[in-house]
């Protein structure tokens, strides 16, 4: 699988309520570095990025992805994108439908044979 599918197979995921932290790179030594900015949240390091994202789908129901302009580069062992992706999500507790036009952009390194984010980072201009 190259990059760029391993980014639309973690949007796909996301869609399905699967578990996103196998997409993200180990903590290991050096890994502390290791960095995913959501709209509203800094989570660094493997373990935290698994934590994270472990409650996110928890919390979440009914997601749609729509990603309308990957952009992926890569180079032996390395990657880097960015996309624009329209997303909602609802709020599992409260039942709020939360909908959003964000930036996606990030890294990726092959890791044991398969692509792992190393960083990533969505934003919005849109207010929360």
């Amino acid at each position: 699988m190259n990059a760029r599918r391993r980014i639309e197979s973690y949007y796909d995921a996301l869609r399905a309520g699967e578990p996103l932290g196998p997409y993200f790179a180990e903590s290991g030594s050096g890994d502390d570095a290791l960095v995913k900015f959501g709209i509203s949240e800094r989570l660094v390091g493997g373990d935290e990025i698994r934590a994270g994202l472990r409650r996110q789908t928890e919390t979440t129901t009914d997601w749609a992805v729509t990603s309308r302009a990957l952009r992926v580069t890569e180079r032996d062992r390395r990657a880097w994108f960015s996309d624009d992706v329209s997303m909602a999500w609802t709020d599992a507790e409260t039942g709020d439908r939360r909908a959003f036009e964000t930036r996606w952009s990030g890294a990726l390194e092959r890791r044991d044979g398969e692509w792992r984010f190393v960083g990533m980072h969505v934003s919005t201009a849109d207010e929360l």
